[in-house]
């Protein structure tokens, strides 16, 4: 943590808030390895609105309420300018709560689309109609995949998901279970008939305990039979879990690293980290474009004011990212193109559009 004893005007002061503890901490360090590279490139250029920028991590794998004491904490300084990251939607709301408007708050994730959510808090991952659903539309054409099971962590995001998915699926949910973050054993899932009659497999699980599950689920030799999908699975998930673990996976979203709009993006991130450095997954992507898109969003309205910064999304603003142009309205992107890739060990390969 950068001392508060000076903070100089001339700095964009980001608070960027990644689980680095507990079940989702897997993804911390390809998050704080983007998220860094997202911050030299912005400072070698203008930086945000002529100031440089500069970026502390806060752990979000504790307690919401823990998470959201340090950042109240912080805010209180008066020195934060803004707040992204890549965490769960209970920090989420938590963390809004705390941050009222007050500093722009952009959250990389997917998320759920809820009736309250916070019009200051920016999305910059997708809801489940631009990820999870269209995946099950592909799944459905491509493999005849009618019953579904729903496998989930007991929380907002997968709970609210999952309604969503019965709204459109009523009648072919067989199975539907959420477990408690940190989940170890999933016998009583995979031995449970009604699990056993699905053709798909919807996962909403989240870091370590959708590990566990696929190496227990493949240990079951269900592989075979039953396709599994994921819009929360990345690189360094199928790595945790062994590349035996991965066969008929998928994973849906709109922030895989794209090679073709930025071709650079790899050799910088590799130059800056070396070789050895954390594989730069989607997880890691999302903390990326969030970075740039604060920039982007700051040069087009000109400020980081959270009244003027909403005033321009409620009406419509198109942003370039890194990925290319963004359309967002009042605080979510605009239906972006979202992706499917399969798992080929313990890497994804993009093999298909959704809509």
């Amino acid at each position: 943590m950068f001392s508060f004893s000076e903070s100089p005007d001339e700095v964009v002061e980001v608070l960027n808030i990644v689980p680095l503890q507990g079940p989702a901490g897997i993804v911390a360090p390809s998050c704080e390895a983007a998220i860094s590279l997202a911050a030299e490139e912005i400072n070698e250029g203008s930086g945000i609105l002529g100031r440089q920028v500069r970026v502390t991590t806060v752990d979000g794998g504790r307690t919401p309420n823990e998470v959201a004491d340090e950042v109240a904490a912080l805010l209180a300084t008066g020195m934060i300018d803004a707040i992204t990251g890549w965490h769960i939607s209970a920090v989420r709301q938590a963390v809004a709560r705390v941050t009222a408007g007050r500093v722009p708050y952009l959250f990389a994730n997917v998320y759920e689309e809820l009736p309250n959510e916070p019009a200051e808090v920016v999305m910059i991952g997708e809801a489940p109609t631009g990820h999870i659903l269209p995946a099950m539309r592909w799944l459905a054409r491509e493999f005849g995949a009618r019953r579904w099971a729903i496998i989930g962590n007991d929380y907002i995001w997968p709970v609210a998901t999952g309604r969503d998915i019965r709204a459109a699926y009523r009648e072919s949910i067989v199975y539907e279970r959420y477990v408690p973050l940190g989940t170890r054993d999933f016998r009583a899932v995979l031995t449970d008939p009604r699990f056993g009659a699905a053709d798909a497999v919807v996962m909403l699980l989240v870091g370590m305990d959708a590990v566990r599950f696929n190496q227990q689920f493949s240990a079951t030799g269900r592989a075979a039979g039953q396709v599994r999908v994921s819009p929360v699975i990345d690189e360094q998930m199928l790595l945790a879990a062994g590349p035996g673990a991965n066969a008929n996976l998928y994973v849906a979203s709109s922030m895989f690293p794209d090679v073709s709009a930025d071709p650079g993006r790899l050799e910088r991130y590799h130059r800056m980290h070396g070789r050895f450095a954390p594989k730069l997954t989607y997880f890691g992507n999302t903390a990326y474009e969030a970075l740039h898109t604060l920039r982007a969003m700051a040069t087009a309205v000109g400020s980081l004011e959270v009244p003027q910064m909403r005033a321009a999304l409620d009406t419509g603003l198109i942003l370039e990212t890194p990925s290319g142009p963004r359309r967002y309205r009042h605080n979510h992107v605009v239906r972006p193109p979202s992706l499917i890739a399969q798992a080929e060990g313990v890497d994804l390969r993009i093999i298909d559009t959704l809509y």
